[in-house]
C-alpha cells in the first residue's frame, strides 16, 4: 500500500530541514551590519587611546622641559662682569650657570613653534663666555635637531619678579630689568629672584590654552 504526502505536509518538512536563500541573504545583512557598526566603535576607540597617549606624552616632554629650566635658574651664576646671569629679548632666554669644571651658557629660544635649548662647554673666562653665546644664537639659528626641546609653543612671555612685584623681562626701568647684549657691569640691573613663564600652545599641539608657571632664581 503506497502512502501519498499532501504538498503542504512536504513544504513543512522541507522548512524544517534547513533555510531559504531569502533567510540567508537577511541573517547575512544583519551579521554584516552589525559588524561594520563594531568595527566603528574600535577604530573609535583606537583613535582616542592615540590621542591620550600623544597628550600623555607631550604633557610628559612638558614637565621634563620645565624642570630643566628649574635646574638651570637654581644654578645660575653672576661673574660680575659683562656677561648678566639671566637676560630675555623676547626670543632668547640666555642664562650664565654654573658646571663642575667652569661656567656655562645656556640658552632657550623659541623659533617657529619650536622650544629650543643650547648649552655651552664650561668655560674659564669671561670672553670664552660671551664668544660661547654667539656661538649658541648662531646653532640655535641652524635649527640642529639635536637641539629640539618641545614642539607645539605658539608664543611664550617671561616676567621677572624685582622688589615686590612681576615685570616684563624685557623691560629696563623701574627697580629692575635686564639687557640684551654686552653692556657696562657699573650699569648692570638687578638679577630678578623669580622668574614666570607663560607659554601659549599651538592648535593641534596636544595642549590647549595657556600654561603659566613660576620659577625660582637663585643667583650665586
Amino acid at each position: 500500500m503506497t502512502m501519498r504526502h499532501s504538498p503542504s505536509a512536504a513544504s513543512s518538512h522541507a522548512r524544517r530541514g534547513g533555510f531559504t536563500l531569502v533567510e540567508v541573504l537577511v541573517a547575512l545583512f544583519i551579521m554584516a551590519t552589525m559588524a561594520a557598526m563594531a568595527w566603528r566603535g574600535i577604530d573609535a576607540l583606537v583613535k582616542s587611546r592615540e590621542v591620550a597617549q600623544a597628550r600623555l606624552a607631550q604633557t610628559a616632554r612638558l614637565q621634563t622641559v620645565l624642570a630643566q629650566w628649574e635646574v638651570d635658574l637654581r644654578a645660575l651664576q653672576d661673574s660680575h662682569s659683562i656677561v648678566e646671569p639671566l637676560s630675555f629679548d623676547g626670543g632668547n632666554l640666555v642664562l650664565t650657570r654654573q658646571a663642575p669644571a667652569g661656567l656655562q651658557v645656556v640658552v632657550w629660544s623659541l623659533r617657529e613653534g619650536t622650544l629650543w635649548r643650547w648649552e655651552s662647554p664650561a668655560q674659564l673666562t669671561v670672553q670664552d663666555l660671551e664668544s660661547q653665546r654667539q656661538r649658541g644664537l648662531q646653532q640655535l639659528a641652524q635649527r640642529n635637531p639635536a637641539l629640539r626641546a618641545f614642539d607645539g609653543v605658539a608664543g611664550w612671555q617671561l616676567y621677572c619678579f624685582w622688589g615686590n612685584a612681576w615685570s616684563n623681562c624685557q623691560s629696563t626701568g623701574g627697580t629692575g630689568g635686564t639687557n640684551v647684549g654686552p653692556v657696562n657691569p657699573k650699569a648692570r640691573l638687578q638679577t630678578p629672584a623669580g622668574l614666570r613663564v607663560a607659554m601659549q600652545f599651538a592648535e593641534g599641539s596636544g595642549l590647549v590654552g595657556t600654561l603659566t608657571r613660576e620659577l625660582e632664581v637663585t643667583v650665586r
